[in-house]
């Protein structure tokens, strides 16, 4: 085992405080986003993280009114570096740390290589150290999740599911989660998302615009001819 994996794997194992715990799976958030806007997002349209922060920080306080005991918030941001990378990814990861966010990083080995083990196995661990009072998963669809949170929730822990409700159809449906889209939370985006809902349509219609221009095909064209 790896020295990264040895120091996940002991993190905040030794907090039993009550917590409300969020986990964020970064590669999946990002690839939902990047399908709203039809690009990388631009500063414009990257989540806060501080904004995220204090919307967990008041769960927590709701959590804690609801059973009449301290609960504290606990957020751990999971996501892949490709080789390579390191440098770019790093002013992040210490951004998200100085808000208050632990990291998870994991090195993208093959194109398969995934954090969702990694997130519902720290879920199963807080689990079981018995703390877990709330569970929060932001993931833009969230569906391999959807067995953990609904265990969870049978047994009267609150499950939330923070993502974009273009993606998670099965959340919006469920009894036993709450889903949050991630717009939805104060602060988060600096502008607000280019969305047009299918099923929220405007009784007038609205208008889609391409996620890129007609003459790219003549630069896929062109490509293929060179080869």
């Amino acid at each position: 085992m790896s020295t990264t994996q040895n120091t996940s794997a002991s993190y905040n194992t030794t907090e039993t405080h009550p917590t409300a715990l969020l986990v964020w799976d970064a590669p999946n958030l990002d690839m939902g986003l990047g399908a709203i806007l039809g690009s990388r997002p631009t500063a414009a349209h990257r989540p806060r993280f501080d904004a995220v922060g204090k919307w967990l920080i008041d769960e927590a306080e709701r959590v804690s009114n609801k059973i009449g005991s301290d609960v504290l918030p606990e957020a751990t941001v999971f996501t892949n570096v490709n080789p390579g990378s390191a440098e770019i990814v790093r002013p992040w990861v210490e951004a998200l740390r100085n808000v208050g966010f632990a990291v998870f990083a994991k090195p993208k080995i093959e194109e398969d290589t995934d954090v969702d083990p990694d997130m519902i196995a720290h879920i199963q661990r807080r689990y079981d150290e018995g703390v877990l009072r709330s569970v929060v998963v932001a993931s833009a669809d969230g569906q391999n999740f959807q067995e953990l949170l609904e265990k969870l929730a049978s047994e009267g822990i609150p499950v939330t599911v923070i993502g974009f409700h273009e993606h998670a159809s099965w959340a919006l449906a469920s009894d036993a989660i709450r889903f949050v889209d991630l717009e939805e939370i104060k602060g988060v985006f600096r502008e607000p998302l280019p969305r047009i809902d299918l099923d929220r349509l405007p009784d007038g219609g609205a208008w889609l615009q391409p996620f890129r221009p007609l003459t790219s095909l003549l630069k896929e064209r062109d490509g293929k001819n060179d080869d």
